[in-house]
């Protein structure tokens, strides 16, 4: 009764249009103060406590570091270089364009902070050099979503937070599925631009490409110095956020010199007012999933599902589809909050590794930052192109059935994202 009355107050905030961050904090509260013995002073405090895990420092030191990068140009280098290695090729341009995703990807950790920063450069570009509007939109707009696969990834990171899972094992199961979703999205454009008879730029020569390359180091070395930490023992991932943090400024301020010390300001305040969304939402989620650990729903629901002897695919299956349902309605920070830790006990039940798991989660995710009606990166492309909302969707529709196939395939192939994990801590 309890929980049939949490989800419902729960819903019908959403569809009165009320944020999800107020939607799940209220209904946590008002289900607790009717039915539980809780005061308004223990919910406080419980509010304050989801707020103190250390691993979810990292998400606004990640989020600062992208706003830096973003500001001071290195998008700029990332394309440039990307262009004069895949350029030349049928299509060439749109698949630089994922490239350039790509590299960005693994020094943002942000799904729209990678759409912003790619797409305000390559869509008007494309569509000078012959792709119509919607194919730059389509590709950009789903492209994107490797911002959340390719380590360093914020919803990993809350993710661990939820699970007590290893940051630094989610971050190495990203990198092979990043890179067969990259190859996925660049061989459909391959196809998809010869049948369009897209005109290719002309090949970079040797000396292009290592000028492009030398210029776009400084970016690409981001990478390393994050990921090289991590894994050589040297920080940990949320010690690795702050040093991007100043490597990024660095960079930015005083390398490319594409940001002078009057922008500071206004960078900071733009990373402050994503980190306070965020952080918020997923205080909230944290407080509506202490109510579900109250009222015992994962065991409830664990029982159950062992009980009607389930199999791990059939299972699995069940968690995509409750995923996608969910990412066309939620933050993917918040349903990361509230569902993980009840698909988790479940999971563990079944043998399917929690690595796994989570690189499943993430990439439901990235489906979901590109659905209605909450799909974030709808609205970031719409905005940088001027197009509707209903333009960009089906622009992109062709583009996400690419993603529904890889899902798929890391589903049911957990050797994709545990291979690189074991190879770097062993067996698990």
């Amino acid at each position: 009764m309890t929980t049939l009355f949490l989800f419902a107050i729960l819903f019908v905030m959403l569809f009165m249009g009320m944020p999800i961050a107020i939607a799940l904090g209220l209904s946590s509260v008002v289900t607790l103060l009717l039915f539980a013995q809780d005061s308004l002073a223990s919910l406080a405090l419980k509010f304050f406590q989801t707020m103190q895990s250390y691993t979810l420092l990292a998400i606004p030191f990640f989020i600062l570091s992208g706003a830096l990068l973003t500001t001071g140009g290195v998008a700029r280098r990332l394309i440039a270089f990307a262009n004069a290695v895949v350029g030349h090729l049928r299509g060439g341009l749109a698949m630089g364009s994922v490239l350039a995703c790509m590299f960005f990807a693994a020094i943002s950790g942000s799904s729209p902070a990678t759409v912003v920063a790619i797409g305000t450069i390559v869509i008007g570009g494309m569509i000078r050099n012959g792709y119509s509007k919607e194919f730059a939109a389509g590709v950009i707009c789903n492209a994107g979503t490797l911002g959340i696969l390719i380590p360093p990834s914020i919803p990993m990171v809350v993710y661990a937070a939820a699970t007590e899972t290893s940051v630094g094992k989610l971050f190495a199961a990203g990198f092979l599925p990043g890179l067969v979703l990259g190859l996925m999205l660049m061989v459909a454009i391959f196809v998809a631009a010869t049948h369009l008879d897209i005109p290719r730029l002309p090949r970079a020569s040797l000396r292009e490409v290592l000028r492009t390359g030398w210029d776009a180091v400084w970016g690409l070395l981001l990478i390393f110095v994050i990921l090289g930490g991590i894994y050589g023992g040297v920080f940990t991932p949320t010690e690795a956020a702050a040093v991007a943090v100043v490597y990024a400024f660095v960079v930015a301020l005083w390398v490319y010199r594409d940001m002078t010390l009057k922008d500071v300001p206004r960078v900071l305040l733009s990373s402050g007012k994503v980190t306070v969304m965020l952080m918020f939402i997923i205080a909230n989620a944290m407080l509506f999933a202490h109510v579900l650990t109250t009222e015992r729903i994962p065991q409830i629901m664990s029982a159950a599902i062992i009980d009607a002897n389930m199999s791990p695919w059939m299972f699995l299956l069940v968690v995509n589809l409750i995923l996608i349902i969910a990412g066309d309605f939620m933050e993917p920070s918040a349903i990361i909050l509230i569902l993980a830790p009840i698909f988790l006990p479940i999971a563990t039940r079944l043998g399917i590794d929690p690595v796994h798991l989570g690189i499943t989660i993430v990439v439901n995710m990235e489906i979901g930052m590109i659905t209605p009606p909450v799909g974030l990166n709808l609205f970031v492309t719409s905005g940088i192109t001027g197009m509707s909302l209903w333009e960009v969707l089906r622009a992109s529709a062709p583009w996400i059935l690419i993603l529904v196939l890889f899902l798929i395939i890391i589903t049911y192939v957990p050797w994709l994202s545990l291979v690189v994990p074991k190879l770097v801590y062993g067996a698990h």
